[in-house]
């Protein structure tokens, strides 16, 4: 009899750490959702956030050479994402992801019918850190976002064997973030 996918999840958490916080069920009276779901997780979105602004300095968006004048920091329980604008953000939770799972991070349903997006990224064998969103607000009004409630939700895959080489062998630049990561490029 194999596992069920949740109880999968939740054996993970216990023998890795595998998320922390964890909430072994979904939230969701007067919130939007967070928690163990069937083959997933959903992440909380933390109460800071960077703000990407027009700026008097004209600042290009580089990722390679990233100005960081572009945002306004703001910490807060909501966040206002101006019309055809972003935010970055980063979860309420660590991931510390095994050497045979592999994760995909999709953005929630409830958000997107209100044309709030998230970015589409993968948690790779190996890596841990807090998970750095990008939000999109593509709506032509502003949008709010709330802090410590659902933004996204991990979808977990395990393979049959350990990677070969994981994203801590290879020293991955995201290895071990904390807080909002800007981009790298070493």
């Amino acid at each position: 009899m194999s596992i069920k996918p949740d109880q999968w999840i939740v054996e993970m958490v216990r023998k890795v750490q595998m998320i922390e916080p964890f909430t072994n069920g979904l939230v969701r009276e007067g919130k939007i959702s967070y928690g163990l779901s069937s083959y997933g997780y959903d992440v909380r979105v933390a109460d800071e956030f960077k703000i990407f602004t027009p700026n008097p300095y004209n600042t290009i968006v580089d990722p390679k050479n990233f100005d960081d004048r572009a945002f306004v920091d703001y910490q807060g329980t909501e966040c206002i994402i101006p019309p055809n604008s972003f935010a970055l953000a980063r979860t309420v939770e660590y991931f510390r992801m095994p050497r045979n799972v592999t994760g995909i991070v999709l953005g929630k349903s409830t958000y997107a019918r209100c044309g709030v997006v998230t970015n589409f990224t993968p948690l790779e064998a190996g890596w841990e850190g807090h998970i750095t969103i990008e939000i999109s607000n593509t709506a032509p009004l502003p949008a709010k976002i709330y802090a410590n409630e659902g933004i996204a939700q991990v979808l977990f895959f395990e393979a049959d064997a350990d990677c070969h080489v994981s994203y801590a062998d290879r020293k991955g630049k995201y290895q071990g973030q904390r807080g909002i990561t800007l981009p790298i490029v070493p």
